[in-house]
């Protein structure tokens, strides 16, 4: 293995550059005391070290201080570790390692999502933003069926209501145009057409 440039990234870090293709990130002091140089060649003993001692110990230590400060899903961190330029051998141990512990659980993290947002958003709304975060569809059908099997899942018929007297909306006031204004706004969140109607009472 050849190391084919060594590209500066930050004033402490490096990104190498093997056989012409990007391999890992280092500080420039490794950097120097493993003596890596351009035009160089890189021991596969070397290069077994940073890969799998070097950056997995680090890539394991980044994962747990993320999630100390909140819960991520498998998703986000992940993007997050590429955004370290960790290389994907590395982000996948790491990621398993807090993973065998308990910290990442993706059905977890979403009954959690579910129970905060549902007191603003339908169950559609909630469904795509965990998606958009990466949780997969077998993980949110799992974690739906136990906020309701634990009676933590809100109630869309309730959220409607207190999201029209949150508009003062006035159902026996309203004139039809009134009415489907305030249908479309409910329907942008992602409630179904029935419960819409109902509440509404939009052919009324």
């Amino acid at each position: 293995m050849t190391v084919t440039d060594i590209v500066e990234l930050s004033k402490t870090r490096s990104k190498i550059i093997i056989d012409n293709e990007a391999a890992f990130v280092l500080y420039k002091g490794e950097i120097r005391s493993m003596d890596i140089k351009k035009g160089r060649e890189l021991s596969d003993e070397c290069y077994f070290h940073i890969m799998n001692e070097l950056l997995v110990k680090r890539a394991k230590l980044r994962c747990l201080n993320l999630l100390k400060s909140r819960d991520y899903t498998r998703h986000q961190l992940e993007r997050k570790l590429k955004q370290g330029f960790y290389p994907q051998t590395v982000m996948e141990a790491a990621i398993a390692y807090v993973a065998s512990y308990g910290y990442l659980d993706d059905v977890k993290y979403a009954m959690s999502y579910i129970k905060y947002a549902g007191a603003t958003k339908s169950n559609k709304q909630i469904v795509n933003d965990l998606q958009v975060k990466g949780v997969s569809k077998q993980d949110i059908e799992t974690a739906f069926a136990q906020c309701e099997e634990k009676n933590i899942l809100a109630n869309e018929e309730e959220l409607i209501q207190k999201l029209l007297e949150k508009k003062r909306y006035q159902k026996t006031e309203a004139s039809f145009a009134e009415r489907q204004k305030i249908a479309l706004f409910l329907y942008r969140k992602g409630f179904s057409s029935d419960k819409i109607n109902k509440a509404v009472g939009l052919y009324e």
